[in-house]
């Protein structure tokens, strides 16, 4: 599994629009092969962290790749964004309480 963490602050005056592309990537991302999962989170002072997983590197590098995302990309580093920062990790280990298998 890849994970994506994607840590950013959004203009207050672009925050409308934003939301609007956000809400069009998130369709995108979901449709994308490979998919498992992604959350957003909005800390108190105004940082918004993404977290996406992918199965694999190459399923995730066709969605940094994909022509509407590197758009949007563009875009952001443009016009909405004050500052940002991605991290793409390899998964070391993971576990869960309770197991999905016992859940």
């Amino acid at each position: 599994m890849i994970v994506t963490v994607f840590r950013s602050r959004v203009k207050s005056e672009a925050m409308q629009e934003y939301m609007t592309w956000a809400a069009r990537m998130s369709a995108l991302a979901k449709g994308m092969p490979g998919y498992i999962s992604h959350k957003g989170f909005l800390a108190e002072d105004g940082e918004k962290v993404t977290i996406v997983e992918f199965e694999s590197e190459e399923t995730q590098r066709a969605w940094a790749q994909h022509p509407e995302h590197v758009g949007a990309k563009k875009k952001g580093r443009a016009e909405f964004y004050t500052e940002y920062k991605v991290q793409t990790c390899s998964l070391l280990r993971e576990s869960a309480y309770p197991s999905p298998r016992t859940a």
